[in-house]
């Protein structure tokens, strides 16, 4: 029975409504900035509007969305010439017994991550920010498990590498 169109609308904002909030949360993982993030959501809700009809099975709305997501997030990070480090008070929130090395270390991090390749960016924010498991980050990023195994693995090796030369930078100088 086929749908009208005040049922596709409503259907669809039914189930964008109840992913909103987890979809700004990776977002802003993988952003790492709350402005772009709110924009990217945005975003993937018009292009998912646009695919509605391509979406076969509503029970799979959340992985299929979330890879919308995911993937104009990473095309953000393609496409920004210059990214906004952590900001501050967000760094400051993470609760450790020192807020002054854990600030630091998020701005160091976060620092970092500005100058790595937006795919090794994406990979890290699902599986370190998100805690998100292998499986589903192949799932969000529609590669084999194995494959998303290897790009965790190179991402963390790029970013300890980046992390090694900015720290030995900031002793020369």
């Amino acid at each position: 029975m086929k749908q009208t169109e005040a049922e596709r609308i409503a259907a669809f904002q039914r189930l964008a409504d109840h992913r909103l909030d987890g979809s700004y949360a990776m977002a802003t993982a993988i952003l790492r900035n709350d402005s772009d993030a709110q924009d990217a959501v945005h975003d993937a809700v018009v292009l998912a509007w646009r695919r509605w009809a391509s979406l076969r099975d509503q029970a799979k709305f959340d992985a299929w969305f979330d890879r919308i997501v995911v993937n104009v997030c990473r095309d953000r990070l393609k496409a920004a010439k210059v990214r906004v480090s952590t900001d501050i008070e967000h760094a400051a929130s993470v609760g450790t017994p020192d807020a002054t090395s854990a600030v630091h270390h998020r701005i160091v991090v976060g620092q970092a991550f500005d100058r790595m390749k937006p795919d090794d960016i994406v990979v890290l924010a699902l599986r370190h920010f998100l805690d998100l498991q292998l499986e589903d980050i192949a799932v969000l990023l529609d590669v084999p498990l194995p494959t998303a195994k290897t790009r965790l693995r190179t991402a963390r090796e790029r970013l300890r590498r980046r992390l090694e030369r900015d720290s030995e930078d900031r002793v020369i100088r």
